[in-house]
């Protein structure tokens, strides 16, 4: 019998990246005490989650971002190329550093923790990816969006003209998650239910050809939607 097929019906299979083997011990010990969360295996470099997520199909990657030879950042552009991949790549570092953010974010990242998170938000936040929730911890969210905000940037012609098939609204709606809002929050902004943004946020992703609410954020940045703070 294979990995894939030891692992346990309708649990969330993990592969944990790290180049520390007590760190790769220490999220398994949070993770196997949780009965929907199933560790399909571990790997100590890039090149080896690379090759596990061909071998294991796991649905979230936890993946550190520095390691020896092939990083996390170059892992997950790899990983996320592949045409069959369907996994989620939940980045971990001990530094909310804002290059990392962006770049792991721009390569197909779903989220962004510090490794000091505590564990129940962790296991949140493997779960919150795996139901196609975007996962960013505040101060990264913060330092991030203060960042693009800062930063000279080009401003993608293409990507920009395809803000047009948005609706008012849709545009709004994009805007509100750009600057890190909930969608709870944003359905209080702007007086409709919280059901109501779910449907604009998917009518987005679908419209611009998104993955998920990380990649939107990046577009809004990157397309010039937004360009100034709040107000």
């Amino acid at each position: 019998m294979s990995a894939v097929d030891a692992r346990p019906a309708a649990t969330i299979g993990v592969l944990i990246v790290d180049d520390q083997a007590l760190v790769r011990a220490g999220f398994r010990m949070i993770l196997e005490i949780e009965p929907d969360l199933y560790v399909v295996g571990e790997a100590a470099d890039g090149d080896q989650a690379v090759a596990q997520v061909a071998a294991l199909g796991p649905d979230i990657v936890l993946m550190d971002v520095r390691m020896p030879g092939t990083d996390g950042i170059a892992a997950t552009r790899r990983i996320m190329a592949a045409a069959s991949c369907e996994a989620r790549v939940v980045m971990l570092t001990t530094f909310d550093m804002d290059e990392y953010v962006y770049e792991a974010l721009k390569a197909g990242a779903s989220g962004f923790l510090l490794k000091d998170v505590r564990p129940e938000l962790l296991v949140t936040g493997i779960r919150a990816v795996h139901a196609g929730e975007s996962l960013l911890a505040p101060t990264v969210t913060r330092r991030m969006i203060e960042s693009f905000l800062d930063r000279p940037r080009a401003v993608d012609a293409g990507a920009r003209e395809r803000l047009a098939s948005l609706t008012a609204r849709e545009r709004e709606t994009l805007q509100l998650v750009a600057r890190g809002m909930t969608n709870a929050e944003i359905a209080t902004d702007l007086f409709v239910s919280e059901t109501t943004v779910k449907t604009h946020v998917g009518r987005i992703l679908m419209k611009l050809g998104l993955r998920d609410r990380v990649q939107a954020v990046i577009y809004a940045y990157e397309t010039g939607l937004v360009s100034s703070g709040p107000g």
